[in-house]
């Protein structure tokens, strides 16, 4: 548990996704006009400007796009955690978002590596979506 850790600040925008992630769901939205599904959470497609969108569940998979292993933590509540890795994910289903890769063997994540989400407990319920390597031929 992670409960010296900065807590979510929820929005209207995100009220849901962090409501999905209180139970353990990765929400993303999908525009029922075009089709396309985007991260962060918005009131608009930034592929069509459409406002008819609707949540709908990841699977909570992807590969790694890109990361960085943090040596040295911007706050002091992050400075038992350092070294850290914040990463793209790449998600299945198309749009790419910031996040945490965490678990034991976090600080030996490549460029593509699958990885998976977990869900980091921030106290009071409240859940922060993380991710980790797959397993081996997962």
């Amino acid at each position: 548990m992670s409960h010296d850790l900065p807590r979510p600040i929820v929005n209207a925008d995100s009220q849901p996704y962090w409501d999905g992630a209180r139970e353990s769901k990765l929400l993303i939205r999908k525009c029922k006009a075009c089709s396309a599904f985007h991260f962060m959470p918005r009131h608009v497609c930034p592929d069509c400007w459409s406002t008819d969108l609707e949540w709908v569940e990841s699977a909570g998979k992807g590969s790694v796009h890109s990361f960085s292993i943090i040596r040295r933590a911007s706050l002091d509540a992050y400075s038992a955690r350092t070294p850290y890795v914040t990463a793209l994910i790449d998600l299945d289903e198309g749009p790419r978002m910031v996040t945490n890769i965490v678990g034991d063997d976090a600080l030996s994540v490549a460029i593509g590596d699958r990885v998976t989400v977990v869900f980091e407990d921030r106290g009071d319920g409240a859940l922060l979506p993380q991710f980790q390597r797959a397993a081996a031929g997962a």
